[in-house]
């Protein structure tokens, strides 16, 4: 029997489509419905399978049997689609994320959705690629990645029970974590990399030399470099909902960058070679650490 009779999933994209995927590749829901305004990437998402039906707005795709709604757009978009949802759902239908900063979409589900409230569960799957749109998505992206849900103080135990549980039958590991805490920490390991792979390669384009130097780059440039082919409004918005943490960080790292300038300044090999030795080993236990 499956968990869901309808799932709607807004933002049939990268998240929003491979969980579609699963969950019809597993029978998890009688019907999987995607809403999205780009007509092309909708059509796509049907062409694929990666949807059943698709719709360009939520009135279209809401029914009355539909029991979960999966906001999987950029975080920026979530409270204007709350707000649209509020008048359209049905009893009992639980609303839950994919974004990778829950106080925003927290703070959105209460603002937007009050009377459902205790059955919104911001989730986050630490899972995907540089990629975006239906055809990115991907049967088993979530196989043995963390899932981190975010509890808030009214929430249903039901609703979260409900999340969990189709997150686990796609292969997800969930755990729970503050919201306050989660965003420290992804500021930390996902959201400040990307910012400076973007900053990196902008500045390497913006070089006179720049079409001789690209032409040189080999694998160290592309693997340090593949984080900036992502989608740039997507990552405009995650920097904006996070941009406390992000402005402390920044911060740090310009310190870091001030101490090798003033290492190669001064030709002070033993002062790079203590930076670089301390970050070359807390790379190597990080990884063994994950085996």
């Amino acid at each position: 029997m499956a968990l869901l009779r309808r799932m709607v999933v807004v933002g049939v994209g990268l998240i929003g489509g491979s969980l579609a995927l699963d969950v019809k590749r597993l029978g998890l829901a009688d019907c999987v419905a995607g809403v999205d305004t780009d007509v092309a990437n909708l059509r796509q998402a049907l062409d694929l399978g990666v949807v059943d039906e698709g719709f360009a707005s939520l009135g279209q795709a809401i029914s009355a049997d539909t029991d979960w709604m999966l906001l999987a757009t950029p975080v920026g978009a979530v409270g204007r689609i709350c707000a649209e949802l509020a008048p359209l759902l049905p009893a009992g239908c639980v609303v839950s994320d994919v974004g990778s900063t829950k106080q925003s979409a927290l703070a959105a589900f209460a603002q937007y959705l009050p009377d459902a409230w205790p059955r919104c569960v911001a989730a986050h799957p630490i899972a995907g690629t540089e990629r975006s749109g239906a055809a990115a998505a991907q049967v088993g992206l979530f196989t043995g990645k963390r899932l981190i849900i975010c509890p808030h103080e009214r929430q249903d135990a039901a609703a979260l029970a409900r999340v969990a549980a189709l997150w686990q039958a796609v292969g997800a590991r969930v755990e729970h974590m503050d919201a306050v805490a989660h965003d420290a920490a992804f500021a930390a390991v996902s959201h400040l990399p990307q910012l400076l792979a973007y900053a990196y390669m902008r500045q390497i384009t913006l070089a006179a030399e720049s079409e001789e130097w690209l032409r040189l780059a080999g694998s160290g440039f592309r693997d340090f470099s593949r984080l900036a082919a992502s989608e740039p409004m997507m990552w405009t918005d995650i920097a904006l909902a996070n941009r406390d943490n992000l402005l402390a960080l920044l911060d740090g790292q310009q310190q870091q960058l001030a101490r090798l300038r003033e290492c190669l300044a001064q030709d002070d090999g033993a002062g790079l070679r203590e930076m670089f030795a301390e970050a070359s080993t807390a790379r190597r236990e990080w990884e063994k650490g994950r085996g």
